[in-house]
């Protein structure tokens, strides 16, 4: 009778980021160590420096992966066919359920944002988002050519961000229902406002 072995998964850079990425999202940069990376993976530390020479390349991989992900789905959103309406809704929808979907995603964001680490971010602008805020921006001339387009683009996607980024004190607040935690329920309402603040 064969004895089954336990399956190691194996031994790439990919799934070194794949387990690398909720590490992060969960205790930040400052907060993750090599050896915490290496036991996660379930590999020693010789082995994980052979893929990474150090943490910050490590970690601008793993950003640059979990962001670049998300990235191009938003912007094949945005440069697939329709009226700028169309397109507006269809962003707006792909944008809430990725959201709703990746909250590790959404956590590497925030400590983004926080740390404020000027190479980091000028970093993740430059390799993720750079091409879908490109596509947004148009979108956003098409939408309002009498306003700013780089506000509007930042407009458009915030609206979507901050619903999740409130959310764990949102629930306290007067008025909220379960529904108010649906991706669906959220688009509608944020497709409403800016259709009509786009149609007038």
């Amino acid at each position: 009778m064969k004895t089954k072995t336990k399956q190691i998964p194996v031994e790439t850079a990919q799934f070194i980021l794949d387990k690398a990425i909720p590490l992060f999202a969960r205790s930040g940069y400052s907060g993750v160590s090599m050896r915490d990376i290496a036991k996660e993976v379930g590999i020693s530390g010789a082995a994980l420096y052979h893929h990474y020479p150090d943490k910050k390349n490590l970690y601008i991989a793993a950003m640059t992966h979990a962001f670049a992900d998300n990235a191009s789905a938003v912007e094949f959103s945005l440069n697939t066919h329709g009226s700028p309406a169309e397109r507006l809704e269809r962003f707006i929808f792909d944008f809430t359920k990725q959201m709703s979907s990746d909250p590790d995603f959404r956590a590497l964001l925030q400590r983004e944002l926080l740390d404020g680490d000027d190479e980091r971010l000028k970093l993740l602008a430059d390799q993720a988002f750079v091409a879908p805020f490109t596509a947004l921006r148009e979108l956003a001339t098409e939408l309002a050519p009498d306003c700013d387009a780089h506000l509007t683009a930042i407009s458009m996607a915030g609206l979507i961000l901050f619903h999740f980024d409130v959310e764990p004190i949102r629930r306290y607040l007067p008025g909220c229902l379960k529904k108010h935690n649906d991706p669906q329920v959220i688009a509608k309402h944020i497709t409403k406002i800016l259709m009509g603040a786009f149609s007038k």
